[in-house]
């Protein structure tokens, strides 16, 4: 007997849709992206289109998108990039006791770099103390890293409100979107973060791709020495097989995600995701994704 693969929150199949955007870069679309020659060009157009698809999705412009290797490569670039790029003018940390270890493992590796870390509390449906993490937020706070939705027990946490209080003490914000992204709607700008965290292997796209926007203006310490890549934010030859398989997912996310909300939750399906969620307290207890897919 076949089994049933429902752990849709660790990762998800290649969708075929995404599976041929990516095919032609594997027969004939080889050319390095930063060639000048036709096999570059074309190899450059496909990878700034997936970046435009991917903005499409987040609602920010495609200079806001760098391509990373993952979630976890994202993560390392956001959090450290931007402790140690404003390092000099405090080095504290925000984040939550739930986050995922792409998170929490890179704060525990600033701590020995001299940074504190305060860890948030959460309550018992998973939700981020505001009040604590309101007091929390210091002159010395340069970073508020809390993620979107927790990959085990599928917590949304008030992004929003946690930006609107980080803003107001002029402190950055990071959000790991990692299981949120392609499943319900995450707009970079309504969200109010500076940072947010896309892996494409949670929303139909391959492993070994992902992308992290950064909000115009902020700056990140180099993460990856080298050459030029990505405007210089990232050394290294661009995957264009994964990138073009990451905006051919992202764009279907974006065409279909009405669609499979509303397809989402009807009775007698025995649905609970946290795309047709209708408040944040019934989202606290379901998960964004358990492999329903109506699409």
């Amino acid at each position: 007997m076949k089994p049933i693969y429902l752990d849709y929150n660790a990762t998800t199949p290649i969708d075929p849709e995404v599976a041929a955007a990516m095919l032609p870069c594997i027969r004939e679309h080889f050319g390095n992206p930063s060639s000048a020659h036709v096999y570059g060009v074309e190899a450059r157009r496909i990878v700034e289109e997936a970046r435009g698809q991917v903005a499409s999705l987040l609602g920010c412009s495609p200079g806001e998108v760098l391509f990373t290797s993952g979630g976890t490569e994202s993560n390392n670039h956001a959090v450290k990039g931007a402790a140690r790029a404003l390092r000099r003018r405090g080095n504290h940390i925000v984040t939550s006791a739930v986050e995922h270890p792409a998170v929490m493992e890179v704060c525990r590796a600033l701590s020995a770099e001299g940074f504190e870390v305060s860890v948030i509390p959460v309550d018992a449906t998973g939700l981020v103390d505001l009040a604590a993490l309101e007091r929390a937020i210091g002159d010395r706070t340069v970073l508020v890293s809390v993620m979107h939705a927790n990959n085990e027990v599928g917590t949304i946490q008030p992004v929003a409100e946690i930006a609107r209080l980080a803003r107001r003490r002029g402190v950055l914000v990071h959000t790991d979107a990692a299981q949120t992204v392609g499943k319900i709607p995450v707009d970079a700008a309504d969200l109010g973060v500076d940072l947010l965290t896309v892996a494409g292997h949670k929303l139909y796209a391959p492993k070994g791709v992902g992308a992290l926007y950064i909000r115009e203006g902020v700056r990140l310490e180099t993460f990856m020495h080298g050459a030029g890549h990505e405007a210089g934010r990232r050394a290294g030859t661009e995957n264009v097989i994964g990138i073009a398989g990451l905006g051919a997912a992202c764009e279907a996310a974006r065409r279909d995600l009405d669609g499979n909300r509303s397809g989402c939750g009807r009775p007698g399906t025995g649905c609970r995701t946290a795309c047709c969620a209708p408040s944040r307290a019934c989202a606290s207890t379901v998960t964004p994704n358990n492999g329903c897919r109506t699409r």
